[in-house]
């Protein structure tokens, strides 16, 4: 294949352009079918065309030619991975937060690139940690709320993806629909980041393991143990333990068990000890961590006053963090209501890592984007 130059100019002497196809035009090429089409169907204006060839061929082992293969990283669930490339990005994580808090801002791997951040469901902690994340190391993050695309009603899915792969280097979705984050996926020719679907939440998680190893020292042989509903929490989590060896323990009410297919799939990897049970008390014995979440998740708080009767007895509070062990840490992925699923005093207690976990969302959150856009 030669590699050619071109360069074009009007009679009229008003207008020049010369171009070298870049490899980002030509990733973006199928937005502009009108630069596509053949040359004998020329614009209005007069054009004059000169194109030379500078080489005869192009090896096999350029890098252009490379790109061109590569396959597409999208960071949709955490068992798409295997444990060493997981732990990787926790190590990468450790190093660039590190770099982030040294003030050190010399690191600008996202300078020139942008980020579309999709937000069908609301979130303080997911927009602020990846726009200010992409930020950091020198990139440009734009927020598209629950209005300004309403993705399925007003545009679908694969046209919205197809659309702003044209614009954006990755795409950030935080979705209801699962499938949604699918086909987002399926149809962008950009990496694709699952921000939350109502089936899981990779990006929480990884940032929950980082939190562990920074205080607890290891995630591998730990012992986490989750209160409360059997939610897309539950699903990352489970999805994890497919990955990486812990005993994962989930304590919920009978009826509010995770999905049996994920639960399944986790066992069936036979890489760590899974337990579902309905007796919390039994369940924190021994725990490293002890986690909790909202009883009601968004979409779901027309159900809050039947949920807290259920979930009566499924309360993180200190008689049950004392039954863990002093050795426990509290985790929480946030918003908490204080007094229902956590008492203040646990959340507020020595032992509690939520903040900590909080603005880990940040720095594993960079990894998996440095990761996906091959940096």
């Amino acid at each position: 294949m030669a590699s050619v130059s071109c360069n074009f100019s009007v009679r009229s002497d008003t207008l020049s352009l010369s171009s070298a196809f870049s490899s980002s035009f030509l990733r973006r090429r199928q937005c502009a079918p009108y630069l596509r089409t053949s040359l004998s169907s020329p614009p209005q204006f007069p054009l004059k065309i000169s194109c030379a060839a500078a080489s005869s061929a192009v090896s096999t082992d350029s890098p252009s030619l490379a790109a061109k293969t590569e396959v597409k990283k999208d960071f949709l669930h955490i068992n798409d991975f295997d444990k060493d490339t997981i732990l990787n990005l926790l190590d990468r994580a450790l190093e660039v937060k590190a770099l982030i808090k040294s003030g050190d801002r010399t690191f600008q791997p996202f300078k020139g690139k942008t980020m579309a951040m999709i937000f069908a469901k609301p979130s303080m902690r997911t927009r602020v940690s990846f726009e200010t994340g992409f930020s950091l190391l020198g990139g440009h993050a734009i927020y598209l709320g629950p209005d300004d695309i309403q993705m399925g009603k007003r545009e679908e899915t694969r046209d919205v993806a197809r659309v702003l792969s044209c614009y954006n280097d990755i795409i950030m979705a935080r979705v209801f629909a699962h499938q949604d984050i699918l086909d987002l996926a399926k149809y962008s020719s950009v990496p694709v980041v699952n921000g939350l679907t109502d089936y899981n939440h990779p990006c929480q998680i990884m940032a929950d393991a980082l939190t562990i190893i920074e205080h607890v020292g290891r995630l591998e042989g730990t012992k986490v143990v989750y209160v409360g509903d059997g939610n897309n929490i539950v699903h990352s989590w489970l999805l994890l333990a497919a990955v990486v060896p812990f005993h994962f323990v989930c304590a919920c009410p009978k009826g509010f068990e995770p999905d049996q297919k994920t639960v399944e799939k986790a066992r069936q990897a036979g890489v760590s000890k899974i337990e579902i049970t309905n007796d919390p008390k039994e369940a924190v014995r021994g725990a490293d961590v002890v986690y909790s979440d909202v009883w009601a998740s968004m979409g779901q708080k027309e159900e809050a006053a039947y949920r807290r009767q259920v979930f009566n007895g499924f309360q993180v509070d200190r008689t049950l963090m004392e039954i863990a062990g002093s050795n426990a840490y509290f985790m929480h992925c946030l918003p908490a209501e204080r007094g229902v699923e956590v008492t203040d005093e646990v959340i507020e207690a020595p032992n509690s890592i939520v903040f900590p976990q909080a603005e880990n969302r940040l720095h594993a959150q960079n990894a998996i984007m440095l990761y996906v856009l091959g940096k």
